[in-house]
């Protein structure tokens, strides 16, 4: 040991001795060029190792930051990253900025994320390579560079070679921040190692096993985390010291691993994360001590790891929710329980009086309570946001998310009621269109809730008539909506007469399609046909954005003569290859294109009655859009498919390619029941369902293929599966609502259980 030792001071020496020139040596003998970090070619690399060691501070630091762009770029790491390694190393071993650059050597030999093809090439290897000038710095006289050394040696995961220097390190080692990075590090590399110092530190008579006496906050809270990620038994002893230690933030702001910034968050979604009751009852029972502690930032950070559980547990909602409510009373700590209160929906009904109290008495905090009480108690808050509307927006925010318009796609069973109406909260929203202060978020936020109640706010239609020059984006899309049919034809005169210059031309379109009635007995337009037919030969020639718009417009106006001249126009707009002048191998689509393609796909077969057209535009679309980034487009296009019915059979091997891919598959299953019914393997199409709701890809939609395919035709491995995503304690995930995880998952859970109600494998005691 002690001869290695000595070799590895002998290395660090030569490096001393070094002079610049001899540290960049080889540096431009390097292809740097030929290599690639996130931006591209790698030419610029070698200029920002050089001036790393440039003695203007302001332009190191530039460089500095340069090379976390372009070699460890949001934690991906790359092939010139690897032929970096060396130069930092170095400069570190001379003593030239050395903690920087062993934290940067650090986080490239932590990188999950390799994007190098190049066979042999690997970062953590390149790293590794350079410990004979990282382990000589853990004996550094710079307590900075000695914790560095000690995190990026462990980082590597080399632990034969490094293990013996932590342990060296942990013998002598007094500075309570190092010690801590010892104790991560050396358990990060032998698990097993977190056992023992859950004895000598975590013990009922302390020490270190290294005769230093009682150990260090850090050191403390370092034992008890190693304890969680070595999954050993949570016990009144990590309990009672990690109580001990709150609040525990302030303990870790010198400590380097990103994913411990929030200690008391991290351990209880170590905890959960075991999915055992037990380890369930320590988090919450951690939490409740948290929440009751004397200390406002120890509270504040139980509530941040209380919002983690709400998020992701659905015994935590009905288990915290009494004691965040608790905190309501307290104005050191109202502010961040409201963060938490306010998404627990329907769990939050024992907070209903607190925040009634809080939206009344007025202040900083009345809108955010208010916001709450709007999804937990919306019909107490109503008179509330009544009372003083133009002073809550986020309370409006809140209540405008539950219109029906707030929502994309089609409506479900398990959708909220559109907030409650009342005359009062009408007259509100009526007096606040008069006004000129309305901001931009504000405006769509009012339109969506007079448009959620529908002809009973037809009192606001000359309202919105007048504040048609002031918000005209909001009222073109609110007036169809509230709009009764005796007013539609002042209404369609008025947006007639109306100076819409600079609005969009199928925002116009749209409102006068949807306030004429469509089309008339005969099968024409009715109304102003011409505006409409305008509106979306213009947006079509556009070529931007607003072509997919234009798109579903045309395809609204159903197959009348008039619609047809629209024909034409639609062809012209689609992509240069869905035209087939372009090979889609030689000129990739943008998400938008595939998009637009996708939807004149379904105006032409709406308007002609035939799939001739509209089958190989789809196919184009379901070929080239492979892969996690055209995750919506493959569904779009699948939903397009599956509008064909069984016209759309010859898409049926693609969508079936599109099984395989956990984003795809739901929405590929439920087209293929759809083009061809009688050819689908229903264990199969289930199978894909089933892995798309496990992986939290699309659960809403596989919901959609099993209630299609049957439960009654479902495995019995597949009837437990479903079983277990409804009755599990981790939430299932719904892309769309992040802001609202609990209440959407409840909506999952409540459509799987009714699906497996009637099953006779359910048994009687499944919940409602």
């Amino acid at each position: 040991m002690w001869s290695a030792r000595t070799a590895l001071s002998e290395a660090r020496a030569r490096i001393l001795a070094m002079d610049l020139a001899q540290i960049f040596a080889d540096l431009d003998a390097q292809p740097w060029a030929e290599w690639e970090h996130a931006y591209g070619s790698a030419d610029d690399v070698p200029g920002q190792l050089r001036a790393l060691a440039s003695d203007d501070a302001e332009e190191a630091e530039e460089a500095l930051y340069e090379l976390y762009g372009n070699i460890v770029h949001q934690g991906s790491v790359y092939e010139a990253t690897a032929y970096a390694v060396p130069y930092p190393a170095r400069l570190a071993a001379a003593g030239i900025r050395p903690a920087d650059m062993l934290v940067l050597l650090g986080c490239i030999a932590e990188s999950e994320d390799e994007r190098s093809d190049t066979p042999g090439v690997c970062c953590r290897v390149a790293v590794t390579a350079q410990l004979p000038l990282i382990l000589p710095l853990i004996e550094a006289n710079d307590t900075a560079v000695r914790q560095t050394a000690v995190w990026a040696a462990a980082r590597t995961g080399a632990a034969e070679q490094v293990l013996p220097a932590l342990r060296r390190c942990w013998e002598s080692e007094l500075d309570p921040l190092v010690r801590a990075e010892v104790l991560a590090g050396t358990a990060w590399l032998d698990p097993a190692a977190a056992e023992e110092f859950e004895k000598t530190v975590l013990g009922e008579a302390p020490g270190d096993g290294g005769g230093h006496g009682e150990p260090a906050a850090p050191v403390r809270l370092a034992a008890v985390l190693a304890c969680v990620d070595a999954d050993l038994p949570w016990t009144p002893v990590h309990h009672d010291a990690f109580v001990a230690l709150l609040p525990v933030g302030p303990l870790v702001a010198g400590r380097f691993d990103q994913e411990q910034t929030e200690p008391f968050r991290y351990v209880v979604e170590g905890l959960l994360e075991r999915d055992t009751d037990e380890a369930r009852e320590a988090a919450f029972t951690l939490i409740e001590a948290g929440l009751r502690h004397t200390d406002a930032d120890a509270r504040g950070e139980a509530v941040s790891a209380a919002e983690h559980a709400c998020e992701v547990s659905r015994a935590a909602t009905a288990r915290l929710a009494g004691p965040l409510t608790v905190l309501l009373d307290d104005p050191s700590s109202a502010s961040a329980a409201l963060s938490v209160v306010h998404q627990l929906g329907r769990w939050a009904t024992p907070a209903v009086p607190a925040l009634a109290a809080i939206a009344t008495e007025g202040g900083g905090l009345a809108d955010r309570a208010l916001a709450a009480l709007v999804t937990t108690a919306p019909e107490q808050a109503a008179p509330l946001l009544a009372a003083d509307l133009a002073r809550r927006p986020r309370a409006l925010d809140a209540a405008a998310k539950l219109s029906p318009w707030s929502r994309a796609g089609d409506a479900r069973a398990g959708d909220p009621d559109p907030f409650p109406y009342t005359p009062e909260l009408l007259d509100a929203a009526r007096a606040r269109l008069a006004e000129d202060d309305i901001d931009w978020n504000g405006s769509i936020h009012l339109g969506l809730l007079l448009a959620g109640w529908g002809h009973r706010a037809a009192a606001a239609v000359p309202d919105l008539l007048a504040a048609l020059d002031r918000y005209p984006f909001v009222v073109l899309r609110t007036l169809p909506a509230v709009c009764p049919p005796e007013e539609r034809a002042r209404a369609v005169a008025a947006l007639r007469d109306a100076d819409l210059t600079g609005q969009n031309p199928v925002d116009i379109g749209s409102a006068l399609h949807r306030l004429s009635g469509g089309t008339d007995d005969a099968g024409d337009i009715a109304g102003d046909s011409g505006a409409v037919l305008s509106a979306v030969v213009e947006a079509l020639a556009s070529g931007g954005r607003d072509m997919t718009e234009a798109a579903k417009l045309a395809g609204e106006l159903g197959g009348s003569e008039t619609a047809a001249s629209l024909l034409p126009h639609l062809r012209a707009a689609l992509s240069d290859t869905a035209r087939g002048t372009t090979d889609s191998s030689e000129a990739g689509r943008t998400n938008p294109d595939l998009d637009s393609d996708t939807e004149i796909a379904r105006a032409l077969w709406r308007l002609t009655g035939s799939a001739d057209e509209a089958v190989p535009i789809i196919a184009g679309v379901l070929e080239e859009a492979d892969g996690e980034w055209h995750r919506w487009q493959n569904v779009r296009a699948a939903r397009a498919a599956a509008a064909l019915g069984e016209r759309g059979r010859p898409l049926a091997p693609l969508l079936e390619r599109k099984l395989a891919h956990r984003d795809h598959a739901a929405a590929a299953a439920l087209a293929l029941l759809a083009v061809d019914p009688a050819g689908q393997d229903h264990v199969r199409l289930a199978d894909a369902a089933l892995t798309s709701a496990e992986t939290d890809a699309d659960p809403l939609t596989a919901l959609d293929v099993l209630r299609a395919v049957g439960t009654d035709n479902l495995t019995d491995d597949q009837h437990r599966r479903l079983t277990r995503l409804a009755e599990r304690d981790a939430h299932v995930f719904i892309p769309g609502f992040p802001h609202a995880p609990s209440s959407a998952d409840a909506r999952f859970r409540q459509e799987a259980r009714a699906l497996l109600r009637p099953d006779p494998r359910s048994g009687p005691t499944l919940p409602a």
